[in-house]
């Protein structure tokens, strides 16, 4: 429950980050007529994300005849790559996001196809969508989730997730996305080497690497498969009897990727959209200070800190 959390809480914000800014620029610009192209596009891309969700659960029936461990050792490693690969790509295009987006925005404005927001909310909600799905695959072939748990977790992602984005944009609260990414990060770090540790410890069963001998056994004080043992197995890749191999894999994936996420970066300068003015103020908007002050916070909510 809990890895099934931290990763619906994470792609779900993620998700409510770019609605967000797509919402708030369009307002600022006096574009709340094409509000409905985005809300569309919204509920598609979650539409098409919960289909995308039962065709891989269709298409797991026939892939099981090539061999369960097989398939469930292959999701492993892809989740671990993919996992592995979108932490990276935010930690280092974070910032740029909401450039990149406003520009987009200005650029269907001056072409007049407005319907291109649409766009933007569908690809940004379906991409979070389809990668949760294979996140969450990765977690079910580790076995560490139940049905139920998995159905709490990615509830109270989802809903923590909306709080959060209704906190940055309509509450004006200011919450620094840089510090929320960086947690999720570390957390996120720490699930996917425990997916790696668990695609090892199949090889080994399966005969592509060899056997190595059991560190320890911690059976007797935490049960890998009670309910603390199995929250903590999804969470933190916690074994009750791992072998050295799959101690090594972990270690080494949590030294390699942290350096990796984590080490000093050059900062790149904001996007020149943030130096224009926007191409249509609405004479509400201006008539408006208050909105106008809303907006503004909105903003600087997003800014990270």
């Amino acid at each position: 429950m809990g890895a099934t959390f931290i990763i619906t809480l994470r792609e779900a914000f993620e998700a409510a980050l770019l609605l967000g800014i797509v919402y708030t620029y369009l307002d600022k610009v006096g574009g709340r007529r094409h509000f409905h192209w985005v809300t569309l596009g919204a509920v598609v891309g979650g539409v098409a994300s919960l289909l995308a969700g039962i065709g891989v659960t269709l298409a797991s029936g026939p892939l099981l005849d090539l061999g369960p461990d097989v398939v469930a050792t292959a999701v492993i490693f892809v989740a671990v790559i993919v996992l592995t690969w979108h932490g990276y790509w935010m930690r280092q295009n974070a910032r740029e996001i909401r450039g990149d987006v406003q520009a987009r925005i200005e650029e269907a404005q001056a072409t007049s196809r407005l319907w291109v927001v649409g766009l933007i909310a569908f690809t940004g909600v379906f991409r979070e969508g389809a990668e949760t799905v294979l996140f969450l695959w990765g977690l079910a072939s580790q076995a560490s989730i139940t049905e139920w748990s998995g159905i709490a977790g990615g509830v109270l992602g989802v809903g923590s997730a909306a709080v959060l984005g209704w906190l940055i944009f309509h509450g004006g609260q200011r919450v620094s996305v840089q510090l929320f990414f960086t947690i999720t990060s570390v957390v996120l770090l720490a699930v996917a080497a425990g997916l790696l540790s668990t695609g090892v410890g199949r090889l080994e069963a399966l005969g592509v690497l060899p056997s190595s001998p059991v560190l320890w056994d911690t059976s007797s004080i935490l049960d890998q498969g009670g309910t603390v043992g199995s929250f903590l197995g999804g969470l933190l890749g916690y074994r009750a009897r791992p072998s050295l191999s799959e101690m090594v894999a972990y270690v080494t994936y949590l030294v390699v990727a942290g350096l990796l996420f984590f080490r000093p970066f050059a900062r790149t300068p904001a996007h020149p959209i943030r130096d224009r003015k926007p191409v249509r103020q609405s004479s509400k908007s201006s008539a408006n200070p208050s909105a106008k002050s809303s907006a503004k916070s909105s903003e600087g909510a997003l800014t990270p800190s």
